[in-house]
């Protein structure tokens, strides 16, 4: 079965990539474009299920590509998202034949279904996660293990961990190569109420690295600014 195609058109690099790598790491195949007049060639040009469009884009805004492509006669489905969040401006993306509207700033597991449940109504078939819920994890020479809640080297010694850098190093490795946002980071580990800023979860990411990283050049847990981290798996 090939696997669902999506475009995705951003002007905003690290969102772009942050929201491309999410859903690819979900199953999808992902074509992206930086601004809306390559959008729209590529919309016009590639056998898609879906587009998810930013509204405010150079050269070609979302609203025109999607009238474009409705006078057309194209039936692609659309969901955009945007910063505008007036009533008027999500009548006026639905008004042109949109599919659903995802206001910024987002959660990226919102998105993420939203644009499923839109592939559903078009009777295309979603991809099922790939995160596997593993007992143990290895990465490097540790093994990272659920049933005793612990972290080892190879040679059996002990790594401690807190148990916030658990759950974050928990979440990591159930989550490897995905693009992570402080967001979604803090609802999965810390929980929706609570009261922790972007700026603790970077402390506690700081202390896990020294943890489990010797080589700055080659870091596990990877940065990507203006969004989150990614756990090379």
């Amino acid at each position: 079965m090939n696997p669902s195609r999506l475009l995705i058109v951003e002007d905003d690099p690290a969102l772009l990539r942050g929201v491309a790598d999410n859903f690819a790491a979900r199953g999808y195949h992902v074509e992206t474009a930086a601004d809306g007049e390559r959008g729209l060639e590529k919309a016009r040009r590639l056998k898609l299920d879906l587009a998810v469009l930013d509204v405010m884009l150079p050269r070609i805004n979302g609203y025109e590509i999607c009238r474009y492509l409705r006078q057309e006669g194209s039936s692609l489905p659309v969901v955009f998202m945007t910063a505008k969040g007036e009533e008027s401006d999500v009548l006026l993306g639905l008004g042109l034949g949109a599919d659903d509207y995802v206001r910024k700033p987002f959660g990226i597991r919102e998105l993420l279904a939203r644009v499923e449940a839109v592939l559903r109504r078009a009777g295309t078939t979603v991809p099922g996660t790939r995160n596997v819920e593993m007992e143990s994890y290895r990465f490097d020479d540790f093994v990272f293990d659920r049933r005793s809640h612990s972290l080892c080297r190879l040679d059996g010694s002990e790594i401690e961990l807190s148990p916030k850098e658990y759950g974050l190093l928990d979440y990591f490795c159930r989550h490897a190569g995905q693009a992570l946002s402080r967001d979604e980071i803090m609802d999965e580990v810390w929980g929706y109420d609570s009261r922790v800023t972007s700026r603790s979860i970077d402390r506690f990411v700081t202390n896990l690295r020294k943890k489990i990283e010797s080589n700055p050049d080659h870091p596990r847990i990877e940065t990507i600014r203006e969004f989150g981290y990614r756990f090379r798996g």
